[in-house]
């Protein structure tokens, strides 16, 4: 159950982005389980997360690879350089060891196979950004 205070200084707040419908309606059931942990916005496109994360400015962003129009590698590239304290945490179902290497090269924290790890989701969280 996510704090009764959703502005509380304790709550981790996330952005999902994701092309799939399904699975950011279970990333939003997972994230909804976790204490202190709120949900501040979702995208599917590489511009409109950049444009929510920069909105939002959440502790936490769950990016996918494969995005509509685009990967979350332009995501990160655009988010991190101007926000470095966002964790991002990739998770996808191209989980090779080159994707892998390339998303953490780029600054993400994480980096999760949505087919056999999409429950560690819950070991990153929740994170703290410092501000």
């Amino acid at each position: 159950m996510n704090s009764s205070n959703p502005t509380s200084s304790a709550t981790t707040s996330v952005f999902i982005v994701e092309d799939s419908p399904a699975i950011r309606a279970r990333l939003v059931e997972l994230l909804n389980t976790i204490d202190d942990v709120r949900v501040v916005g979702e995208a599917d496109t590489p511009a409109g997360a950049v444009k929510g994360i920069f909105e939002t400015l959440p502790d936490c962003v769950v990016l996918d690879i494969q995005l509509i129009g685009g990967t979350g590698i332009e995501v990160l590239r655009a988010v991190n350089p101007l926000a470095p304290d966002i964790g991002f945490i990739v998770l996808t179902n191209h989980a090779t060891p080159q994707y892998r290497r390339f998303y953490m090269e780029a600054g993400a924290r994480w980096f999760f196979d949505k087919t056999e790890e999409f429950e560690r989701i819950r070991e990153a969280l929740p994170f703290r950004r410092s501000h």
